[in-house]
């Protein structure tokens, strides 16, 4: 192993030829070259996505259409989740494990440097194709992000495109998984051995197996929708002998191992952030693995918790509600053994810090109201109302993109090679914080008072809260400008930072200089390297 590394390393070395200018990108071999443009990427999309959200919001503020027709409102819904989950959070994770993955199991680079580039440049094309899809005739797709037949099929000429969009999206999926796992397996130093990995690295390597499995599993599912729409076949068309709610069964299988997807490598970051910001090792290193891998395994026989109100038999419905609440126990070892590393540790609020406890308190919230809907009577009441929305936003927010906004802040130092405001960015999590409350909480009251979910009017009893919401959707939409302007300022003119850019850090990235050169380890590291970096 620690030869085919070295060998690799040399490999890099006798072709080192850093390109510079446009080919620099386009022709990119580089794991941070291609990190960089997948974070660019998704912070490109998180723009785009968010915009499309103001619009849902904007019409919501008060009863009454106001500002875009039925069918407009629809196809927002519809892309905001798409453009969100393909296009912001999943790009992002991967830019985080091309940048970081290689540093922390010291690589010289991903094992495979040319699928790493194709995997990136599918996305442009697939997104481009996507958002072109609001300018065909029809509209864009407007039957909902989980593309239920048989409105999804009723979708004009922007119905092929969004099925080969998802296509290209999962293609590109698959590739840097599996570019993963090959890296991680193939390219660890001599002495990481899988129990010493760092926590961030662990978590993508469940999450690249997640991926691996389930999206074939869209792909089939999207491929079928495709074939009644066009071919005569009859799936999930009733007329035909087929049934819609098989859909509903194929896509979840996929649908809920994704949202662990979205969250695991949250996990990850929340792991090496908190150590390093309490002074102390991470508690029950061996249990959060473990916890994780539990979390993978159970995401693949909870799915049909979706779907409690399409008639399924009681059995069935006994099943995946006990399933569902079985995923609280991992959970829940996660969520002690982070408050047990901070405890009676020598605690420090940088952002990176705050972000991370923001994730833990209020991803648990998210986390609770997830435990709610598993309770089959009670999920009667709450299903396609806001209540759920409010569940998913809770975890997907404040959960995933705040887990990436503190991997940004507690890596973008050794990046860059400068320290950032650290002022701005307090600045930025306060406001994220505040107003991402102020945004999704009232949506719990919403729902509790019977509000379906996806709809551009409403009646005159649910004003005031959809009001309060409307604002902290404006207030949090307004705050994001400060990341860009604030990662802007630091790669341009921040203070000059040292290997070890925070006190306490720890893992193998924090050994390389800031910023870490062109192959991040063309020596594999010592075996007392590895050990003195090691959080446990």
């Amino acid at each position: 192993m620690a030869d085919h590394a070295l060998d690799a390393a040399h490999d890099h070395d006798s072709h080192d030829h850093k390109p510079h200018g446009w080919r620099r990108w386009v022709y990119a071999t580089n794991h941070k070259d291609i990190g960089t443009m997948y974070l660019v990427f998704a912070c490109t999309m998180f723009f785009i996505g968010g915009a499309m959200a103001m619009v849902i919001r904007l019409e919501l503020f008060k009863p009454g259409m106001q500002f875009v027709d039925p069918q407009l409102f629809n196809s927002m819904t519809t892309m905001h989740a798409l453009v969100m989950i393909f296009g912001a959070v999943m790009p992002a994770w991967t830019g985080l494990a091309n940048w970081m993955i290689p540093m922390q199991v010291g690589a010289p680079d991903m094992a495979l440097p040319r699928l790493n580039n194709f995997s990136f440049w599918i996305l442009p094309f697939a997104f481009t194709l996507l958002l072109s899809s609001l300018f065909v005739p029809g509209g864009a797709p407007a039957g909902g992000w989980t593309m239920y037949p048989p409105l999804v099929l009723q979708n004009g000429a922007s119905f092929p495109m969004l099925i080969f969009s998802i296509h290209m999206m999962g293609a590109s999926s698959i590739l840097g998984a599996i570019n993963v796992v090959v890296t991680i397996m193939n390219m660890r130093a001599p002495g990481m051995t899988l129990l010493r990995m760092p926590l961030f690295v662990w978590t993508w390597l469940i999450t690249a197996y997640l991926l691996i499995a389930v999206m074939p599993v869209l792909a089939g599912a999207v491929t079928m929708l495709l074939t009644d729409h066009f071919f005569g076949t009859t799936f999930f068309t009733a007329a035909g002998g087929g049934d819609p709610v098989m859909f509903q069964h194929i896509f979840w299988f996929f649908g809920h191992p994704e949202v662990y997807i979205l969250i695991l490598p949250a996990f990850g970051i929340v792991s090496e952030v908190i150590p390093t910001f309490s002074r102390k090792p991470l508690f029950g290193y061996e249990a959060m693995v473990y916890a994780v891998a539990s979390i993978a395994f159970l995401s693949f026989i909870v799915w049909a918790h979706h779907m409690f109100t399409v008639g399924m038999p009681l059995a069935a419905q006994l099943f995946f509600m006990l399933s569902t609440m079985l995923i609280a126990i991992p959970t829940g070892v996660k969520v002690f053994n982070w408050t047990a590393t901070m405890w009676k540790g020598s605690l420090s609020f940088e952002p990176p810090m705050l972000f991370a406890l923001a994730f833990l308190f209020l991803f648990t919230i998210g986390g609770f109201s997830g435990l709610m809907l598993a309770i089959v009577p009670a999920d009667y009441q709450y299903q396609d109302t806001y209540f759920v929305v409010a569940h998913f936003h809770y975890v997907l927010v404040p959960g995933a993109v705040f887990g990436i906004m503190a991997g940004v802040y507690y890596w973008l130092p050794k990046w860059t090679g400068h320290m950032y405001n650290v002022r701005l960015a307090n600045w930025h999590f306060w406001l994220s914080t505040i107003f991402v409350n102020v945004l999704f909480f009232p949506q719990h009251f919403l729902g509790l008072a019977g509000m379906p979910r996806r709809i551009p009017d409403y009646a005159v009893q649910f004003t005031d809260w959809n009001m309060v919401s409307s604002i902290g959707a404006f207030g949090f939409g307004l705050s994001q400008l400060l990341f860009p302007l604030l990662i802007w300022q630091c790669v341009r003119s921040g203070a000059k930072v040292g290997n070890r850019a925070w006190e306490g850090a720890h893992g193998l990235e924090w050994e390389l200089p800031s910023p870490p050169p062109y192959h991040s380890w063309t020596e594999a590291p010592s075996d007392a390297l590895i050990a003195r970096g090691a959080s446990h």
